[in-house]
């Protein structure tokens, strides 16, 4: 209870910015209705406001302040429009419908969920390697490394070109850009996580004669563990991004992605906006289901936290 009235005070404080930044971004539009409704604004006329700044137009004209607050496309909507949004893309309208955000969220959590797995299972496998071969180590690491500092948005397009040449549409394509971004905070964590050990733990493990094996399960798995969990939270908020950004280039008509693509071209910045804070209650869930899987999975190891 100590920690809820911090919180709501920081909320508050965000939603109070985000209405007085409401004001200047759009008080050009309306002026301009209100002008059009037969209002008297300072100064008279689009053309003597157009090189006007908008802090200057908002302080000369308080009266409108409200207007800025509801216009059905602003440059930036209220807080309540967006809330409005996501109430009735999700609340009002049939998960079926392709209007809802449920419809769409499912289209690309489908994707992230199937890209983490691919992403999760190869970072654990090529992590493994790295430990136990110098080779690797020398070899792949470097060029894992590399691999994420090529642009997203430059190597999407390709990989679903490349994937649709060969017969690949669909799920797919965008379930290995999300591979790609979620395989390497599971690759460094794992490979942290199994080195974790230090030179006595493993020096004792040769005293009781244990194979390369044994050492693996039974002392370096283990001590992974802890890393791993943390390397998967960010790993599935990443594959959530890379499966958002598989639907742009495709100009997909579903999935979250397509929801901020048709947002942008008939500008409707309630519903890019509504997309966006549903993508980020998704990965709050995601990240919090993987939160009570790693408490869970510790405590039954005999982590206390």
């Amino acid at each position: 209870m100590r920690s809820i009235f911090p919180v709501l005070t920081v909320v508050a404080a965000i939603l109070a910015f985000w209405y007085v930044a409401c004001v200047p971004m759009n008080i050009h539009a309306a002026l301009t209705n209100a002008e059009r409704g037969g209002a008297v604004v300072t100064p008279e006329g689009a053309a003597a406001r157009r090189d006007m700044g908008a802090m200057g137009l908002a302080l000369s004209n308080t009266a409108q302040w409200g207007d800025t607050w509801a216009q059905a496309k602003p440059r930036l909507p209220a807080p309540h429009q967006v809330a409005v949004e996501l109430w009735e893309t999700t609340v009002q309208k049939k998960i079926t419908s392709k209007r809802s955000l449920v419809f769409h969220g499912w289209i690309t959590l489908s994707a992230t969920l199937l890209g983490f797995a691919i992403g999760s299972v190869a970072g654990i496998l090529l992590a493994v390697g790295i430990v136990h071969s110098r080779a690797m180590d020398m070899s792949v690491m470097p060029w894992a490394i590399a691999s994420q500092t090529i642009p997203i948005l430059a190597i999407a397009p390709m990989i679903i070109v490349v994937l649709n040449s060969i017969g690949m549409q669909g799920l797919l394509p965008k379930a290995i850009i999300s591979a790609y971004l979620s395989f390497f905070p599971v690759v460094v964590g794992m490979v942290k996580g199994l080195r974790s050990p230090d030179q006595m733990q493993i020096d004792q493990m040769r005293t009781w004669n244990a194979s390369r094996g044994q050492t693996f399960w039974r002392l370096r798995l283990p001590s992974s563990v802890p890393f791993l969990f943390a390397s998967l939270k960010i790993g599935i908020a990443a594959s959530l991004v890379g499966a958002i950004v598989g639907e742009l280039p495709t100009g997909a008509i579903r999935g979250l992605g397509a929801r901020l693509l048709t947002g942008s071209y008939y500008g409707q910045t309630i519903q890019i906006w509504s997309a966006l804070f549903a993508t980020a209650i998704l990965a709050a869930a995601l990240v919090a289901i993987v939160s009570m899987l790693e408490r869970g999975t510790l405590l039954r190891m005999g982590f206390r936290r």
